[in-house]
């Protein structure tokens, strides 16, 4: 990978997801789209004509492509190490949906694995690089509401059963409304506050079994392994707390719910599943509190799109600097993720070992469409 030749990417899974990287990856000037691969080469060749792909094929054939240089992992959790690592061996920078894996030790064997070879490891989510979040930390740098001293998310809905044809990998070890929606959230809270020490949780699922609504699948029955309803409080390093509900047992749906308090004002940011979206503040000061006004801060920079990430990452290396969506953030938001899973089982508060760098934010003038 050298000078401003663009990188050569190969996707492994072509499920749903890959549209939109496909769409964004195909307008970003640093990397171009070689070769998809999927177990189902039909659907791999499908989404490669329908984005102007030239090869398509197996995953082992996309990973042993000259042209590729960068994976773009986009399989089930359950198998995410696993084809990582699979990339790592053959040479590849890697960039994986989330999360990094399912259990530490395949996460930290990833990065351990990827730092021994020279590769880098990006994980999503990279919806935290996008305007409405990167303003937000750019106003928390700023001071504009002083220290962070606390923070409450919210995600409810009824579930993804709802929605989607295949929704079984959904409530399956390493998703559950915690693995799959918990990384936008985390990630974003571990951007704000650095390091998460340790986390208790409370949880539960209203039913063990749960019935496809949509698709030629409706009306199959399927197990329901982890919980569904999560309350979740963590304390962080450097100080502040957090409280988090986590929720597919909800009628009310309230999404991207993400406040931070601070010793001056109170910041309400974007959704973190979204790269745009209004930032509020409230600021704090003289006079009655029930009669301040909250105020709109600006939203600068690009709006961008699943990808930002890959860019970064690719940009990272060749500027030889840290890329913000990092494997150590994605492995240090699955340990907090297991701590929470493991203090619901345990009735006790959780520590988190793994330590992590606060990435500074985007500049404003960033961009992913011109070199």
């Amino acid at each position: 990978m050298s000078g401003q030749q663009p990188v050569g990417v190969g996707f492994i899974g072509a499920g749903m997801i890959s549209d939109t990287y496909l769409e964004h990856l195909g307008q970003f000037p640093d990397v171009v789209v070689v070769a998809v691969g999927d177990i189902d080469t039909a659907r791999a060749a499908a989404q490669a004509e329908k984005h102007g792909v030239p090869f398509s094929g197996t995953p082992d054939q996309v990973l042993a492509h000259p042209d590729v240089e960068l994976i773009v992992n986009l399989t089930i959790p359950a198998v995410h190490a696993e084809v990582s690592l699979a990339a790592i061996d053959a040479g590849k920078h890697v960039w994986s949906e989330k999360p990094i894996a399912v259990d530490l030790a395949s996460g930290r064997e990833l990065v351990r694995r990827a730092a021994e070879k020279g590769l880098r490891v990006g994980i999503a989510p990279d919806t935290v690089l996008g305007q409405g979040v990167q303003s937000a930390l750019r106003a928390i740098a700023r001071g504009d509401i002083g220290q962070p001293i606390g923070a409450s998310t919210q995600m409810m809905s009824i579930g993804p059963d709802k929605w989607h044809p295949n929704p079984d990998f959904f409530f399956a070890p390493g998703a559950g409304p915690v693995f799959d929606m918990g990384p936008y959230y985390l990630t974003t809270l571990v951007n704000v506050f650095g390091s998460v020490a340790k986390a208790s949780a409370f949880g539960l699922s209203s039913t063990k079994t749960r019935t496809v609504v949509a698709g030629d699948r409706a009306g199959q029955e399927f197990p329901v392994l982890v919980p569904t309803l999560v309350n979740a409080n963590l304390e962080f390093v450097e100080g502040g707390t957090s409280s988090s509900i986590f929720s597919w047992e909800s009628w009310l749906t309230r999404m991207g719910v993400v406040e931070i308090t601070g010793t001056e004002g109170t910041l309400v940011i974007p959704d973190p599943n979204m790269f745009e979206g209004p930032l509020r503040i409230l600021r704090g000061g003289a006079g009655d509190p029930r009669e301040q006004e909250w105020e709109d801060l600006p939203v600068d920079g690009i709006v961008g799109g699943r990808g930002l990430g890959v860019v970064d990452l690719v940009r990272g290396i060749r500027e030889n600097r840290p890329h913000r969506a990092s494997g150590d953030i994605g492995l240090h938001v699955l340990e907090t993720m297991i701590a929470i899973d493991r203090s619901i089982a345990t009735g006790e508060t959780v520590a988190v070992e793994s330590r992590i760098e606060r990435p500074a934010p985007i500049p404003a003038d960033w961009t992913p469409y011109e070199l």
